[in-house]
Order: C-alpha cells, then structure tokens, then sequence
C-alpha cells in the first residue's frame, strides 16, 4: 500500500472514530468494497450474500468505532473480520465449509485494468488465467492477497492463519510454478 493511500486510510478511520463520520466511513467502504467482494466470493458463492458480509463488516466497523485507535493493522484486521464473518455464516446455515485449500475461485473477479494492462494480448491473459488455475489453491490464495491486493507478508499471513514463512513458501512455489507454466506456453 503506498504512503498516500495509507494516509488516506489512516485519515478516513480517524475520522470515524473521532467525528463518526459518516463520509469517512462512505470513503473507507467505496475503497475497501471491491477488494471485499472478491475476497468473500471465495468462501461465500452467493453475490448477494457476499454483499451483506461486506455490509455487516463495515456495520461491525461503525458501531466499534470507538476502538478503532486499537487496531494496530487495519488492512489485516478488515479482511480477517471479513473471512471470520464468512464463516460464521458457512456455520450458522449449515453450508458445508470447504477448507482454503479446495476452494476454486477466480483471480480477476472484479479487477480493474489500466490502460498499461490493456496493453497485454488477451492470448497472454489467457495464458496466465491457466497457469494459475493450476497452482493449488493455499497458493492462488498468497498470490492474490500479495500480488492483486497488494497485502504485506504479515498482513495476508495474519489472514490466511499461517506464519510469514509458511506464507513464503507458499509464494515461492506460486511463482516457480507460474515460471514453469509461461515458459511452458511460450
């Protein structure tokens, strides 16, 4: 995350907290909503359903606003308040609960382009879209926080319930196997 939007974010939570404003909380939402929407689809299949986590979530977020100063990580602190809630949910409706590792899902789901990666032929996404389809799945998971969510290595560690180093190694084979699979293809 880049020092601006940082200073962004960190800005928009004092704000709630100290304000409760209600425009904060608009701006932390519109920011965090589409990065949400793609993280809880993994557990949860339902759109609709997946929305009312994400609104619940920042629900959560308002009403505890008061102890927002004590979230050391906010990044990690949403998205495991977001994975817990998914589960919960999984729970509560007796919905059998897939463990990470066999949960298919799609890596661009909701993603925005620029114009530097319209730029990649759609033959080369193509390529892509099937070679990470084929890293197992705790892997696409470290691939997406790290590399689309732009996560630290603590942070998505904090997420994913697993130490950093473990999180390394997920990500070394991500990136050995994603190697392997382009030049495959090439």
């Amino acid at each position: 995350m880049d020092d601006l939007l940082k200073k962004d974010i960190d800005f928009w939570l004092k704000k709630i907290s100290e304000k409760n404003s209600e425009s904060a909380l608009k701006s932390l939402y519109e920011y965090y909503y589409g990065k949400l929407m793609r993280f809880v689809l993994i557990y949860i299949k339902s759109e609709q359903v997946a929305e009312e986590i994400i609104g619940d979530v920042f629900l959560s977020i308002w009403e505890n606003r008061k102890s927002i100063p004590e979230i050391k990580n906010f990044n990690a602190y949403i998205y495991t308040m977001a994975k817990n809630m998914s589960i919960d949910y999984l729970r509560k409706n007796k919905l059998s609960f897939e463990k990470i590792e066999d949960i298919p899902f799609d890596l661009y789901f909701r993603t925005e382009t620029t114009p530097e990666d319209d730029l990649i032929s759609q033959e080369q996404i193509k390529r892509l879209d099937e070679a990470i389809e084929t890293l197992p799945n705790q892997c696409k998971m470290a691939f997406k926080l790290i590399r689309e969510d732009n996560l630290k290595y603590k942070d998505a560690a904090e997420v994913l319930n697993v130490s950093v180093k473990t999180l390394e190694a997920h990500m070394t084979k991500a990136i050995k196997m994603l190697r392997q699979a382009i030049n495959l293809l090439i």
